[in-house]
C-alpha cells in the first residue's frame, strides 16, 4: 500500500461512521510479539485483526508506536512521522492498515501533541540557545529572583512542572516527565509544524486519532499561579491521592480557551479527508463532561471527546449513571461522548470495581446500549482482571514514583493471553517486557473460544445487538433514570425506539414497564420479559430490553 492510500469505498460511505461507532484499544507493547523480542508490534497486530474483526467492532485506536526513547513508553515522541524500531517499520504499518481495512475495520492512531521527547529534534535545538529559531517552540521562563520555579504548577507525574536547563538558564514546563516537555502553542509555527505530523498518517491511509491529554494543550501566557483545591473538592479520578497534584484548581496551566482556535484547524484539516474522525482525552478533575461539551460542540472541532467519570475507582451504580447521563445532556447536547470503562492508563474495571463475571456482562450491556460511542481496552472481551506487577518487574515511571499506595499503570498493560499454552499466553516467544499474569491464562482467548458461555462471546453478542439497532447507535434518548438500583432509559432513531434497563446490583430488582406496545428484544443477552402485570422483574445484573415502532 503506498502512502497515498485512502480507505476501501464501503470504509468511508458514511462520513459519520463514529458516531455510536465501537472502537477496541491496542496497546501495542502487550498486544502480540513477532519477533521473539518480548514486545509487542505492528506485525503482530496485524496477525491478530481477525479476533478484533470478528468482536464486530467498528475500529482499532493503537497508542503509540512513533520513535522514542520510551521513557513513557512511547507518550514522548522523537519523530512523529516514524515507526520506532522495536514496533517495525512504515510498511509494518502499511499493511496493518490495509488488512485491518479489508477486514472491515478502520484505524486510529495516538496523536501526542501536547509534549514531545526531549530528545526530539525540535527541542534540542529550542534548548540550545535563547535565539536560535526554535528557541519559543516549547515553554521556557525565567525564574524568580530567588532562583525557584516561575509558578507553582505541578506535573501530573510528581514534583514541579518545570525544569532547571543550565544552557539557556531557565526553565521549561512539563505536565508529565522532566523527558516530555511542552510545546508551545501559543506560537502558530509550532502548530502547523504539528499539523503536518497530523497530514503525513492522513495521507499514509489513517482514518482518525485519538488525542492525548487534548486539554493541555495551551497554558496561561501569563503563567499565573493556580488557586488551592479544598480538600472537599479533591478527586483522584486524574492523579492518584497521594499526587500533590490533586491539591490544585487547575485554572492556568490546561483549559485555556485557545485551544478552541486550534482544534478548528485541526478539524478543517480532517475535513479535507473523506470520513476521518477524532476522539480527545480530556483529563480534568473538576470539569471534565463541561470541557468535552466546548471541544464537541458543532461540526469545527473534534468529533467526540471521553473524560474520566467511568474510569474512575467506585463502580458506578443506577444513580451515578443517572447523573452523569443527566450532566452530559446538560453540558454536552450539542457534542458527542465517548464512554470507556478501562483503558492503558487504570486498574481494569474487572477488578477496579470488583466484578463477577455476570456484572461484567451487565456493564457490557450498558455500555453498548448508553448514548455516545465505545471504547473497550485490549483484553476486557476476556475479563482480564488486573495483574499483580512486583515492584522489580515496574516499568512505570509514575508506579515506581509513588509507590507502594499507587502501584502505576503496569497491571492493565501487561501481555495479552491468546492461549493457556506456555506461561507467556502465546504472546512471545521470548522474554516478555511485563510478565503475563497467570491469572489471565485460564481467560486466554482461545479457551473462550471454546466456551459458548465465555465472556468474548457475551461481547459480541452485545457488540452485534447495538449495531442492529439503529437507535442504539446514533439515537437520542430520554432521560436516563434510576429506580433503585436499575438505571433505565429509552433511545430512539427515527421509527425505532428501544427500551434498555439494566440492573447493577447483585439483588433482584422490580420496575414498571413503559407504557405501551414493546417487543421482547436482546433475548441472547438474557433480557428477561414484563410480568402480565406490566412489572419488570429483573435477576442480578440482569437487562431488560424492547423495541418498538412509532
Amino acid at each position: 500500500m503506498n502512502a497515498q492510500t485512502k480507505p476501501t469505498p464501503a470504509l468511508a460511505a458514511d462520513k459519520d461512521w463514529w458516531r455510536g461507532a465501537v472502537i477496541y484499544q491496542i496497546y501495542p507493547r502487550s498486544f502480540q510479539d513477532s519477533n521473539g523480542d518480548g514486545i509487542g508490534d505492528l506485525n503482530g497486530i496485524t496477525s491478530r485483526l481477525p479476533h478484533v474483526a470478528s468482536l464486530g467492532v467498528d475500529a482499532i485506536w493503537i497508542s503509540p508506536f512513533f520513535t522514542s526513547p520510551m521513557k513513557d513508553f512511547g507518550y514522548d515522541v522523537s519523530d512523529y512521522c516514524d515507526v520506532d524500531p522495536m514496533f517495525g517499520t512504515l510498511s509494518d504499518f502499511d499493511v496493518l492498515v490495509d488488512t485491518a481495512h479489508k477486514l472491515g475495520l478502520r484505524v486510529m492512531i495516538d496523536q501526542v501533541l501536547s509534549h514531545s521527547s526531549d530528545q526530539h529534534p525540535w527541542f534540542a535545538e529550542s534548548r540550545s540557545s535563547r535565539d536560535n529559531p526554535k528557541a519559543d517552540w516549547y515553554v521556557w521562563a525565567d525564574p524568580k529572583p530567588d532562583g525557584t520555579p516561575p509558578n507553582n504548577w505541578l506535573s501530573i507525574f510528581g514534583g514541579s512542572a518545570w525544569q532547571w536547563d543550565s544552557r539557556r538558564e531557565q526553565y521549561y514546563l512539563h505536565n508529565f516527565l522532566t523527558s516530555q516537555p511542552d510545546l508551545n502553542f501559543h506560537n502558530p509555527d509550532v502548530q502547523d509544524a504539528l499539523l503536518e505530523t497530523v497530514r503525513f498518517w492522513l495521507d499514509r491511509g489513517v482514518d482518525g486519532f485519538r488525542l492525548d491529554t487534548i486539554n493541555f494543550y495551551i497554558h496561561d501566557k501569563q503563567l499565573r499561579d493556580n488557586p488551592p483545591l479544598p480538600v472537599a473538592d479533591r478527586d483522584d479520578s486524574i492523579a492518584p491521592r497521594v499526587n500533590p497534584y490533586n491539591h490544585q484548581l487547575h485554572l492556568y496551566d490546561k483549559n485555556q480557551p485557545e485551544n478552541l482556535d486550534f482544534l478548528k484547524r485541526f478539524r478543517a484539516l480532517l475535513d479535507e479527508y473523506d470520513a476521518t474522525t477524532a476522539v480527545g482525552e480530556v483529563g480534568d478533575a473538576q470539569k471534565g463532561l463541561e470541557i468535552m461539551g466546548e471541544y464537541t460542540a458543532g461540526d469545527e472541532r473534534v468529533h467526540m471527546c471521553y473524560s474520566f467519570e467511568f474510569l474512575s475507582g467506585s463502580q458506578p451504580d443506577a444513580a451515578r449513571v443517572a447523573h452523569v447521563m443527566g450532566r452530559v445532556d446538560e453540558v454536552v447536547s450539542d457534542g458527542w461522548a465517548c464512554w470507556a470503562f478501562s483503558n492503558h492508563d487504570v486498574v481494569r474495571h474487572a477488578s477496579r470495581w470488583d466484578l463477577s463475571p455476570a456484572a461484567q456482562r451487565a456493564f457490557a450491556t450498558l455500555m453498548m446500549c448508553l448514548r455516545g460511542s465505545a471504547c473497550i481496552y485490549q483484553g476486557e472481551e476476556l475479563g482480564l482482571p488486573e495483574a499483580d506487577v512486583a515492584f522489580e518487574d515496574l516499568q512505570d515511571p509514575y508506579g515506581i514514583e509513588f509507590w507502594p499506595e499507587f502501584k502505576g499503570r503496569d497491571g492493565c498493560r501487561t501481555p495479552m493471553a491468546w492461549e493457556k499454552s506456555n506461561q507467556n499466553g502465546a504472546f512471545t516467544t521470548g522474554n516478555p517486557w511485563l510478565p503475563v499474569s497467570h491469572a489471565h491464562l485460564p481467560l486466554a482467548a482461545a479457551e473462550q473460544e471454546k466456551d459458548p458461555g465465555a465472556l468474548v462471546h457475551h461481547y459480541r453478542k452485545a457488540i452485534h445487538f447495538r449495531k442492529a439497532h439503529p437507535a442504539l447507535v446514533k439515537g437520542a434518548h430520554d432521560r436516563v433514570q434510576a429506580t433503585g438500583s436499575v438505571v433505565h432509559f429509552i433511545r430512539s432513531h427515527g421509527a425505532e425506539e428501544v427500551f434498555v434497563a439494566v440492573n447493577l446490583s447483585g439483588d433482584p430488582a422490580v420496575i414498571d414497564m413503559p407504557s405501551g406496545q414493546w417487543q421482547q428484544i436482546g433475548q441472547e443477552l438474557g433480557s428477561t420479559t414484563a410480568a402480565p402485570d406490566g412489572k419488570l422483574h429483573l435477576g442480578p445484573w440482569q437487562p431488560a430490553l424492547a423495541r418498538r415502532t412509532v
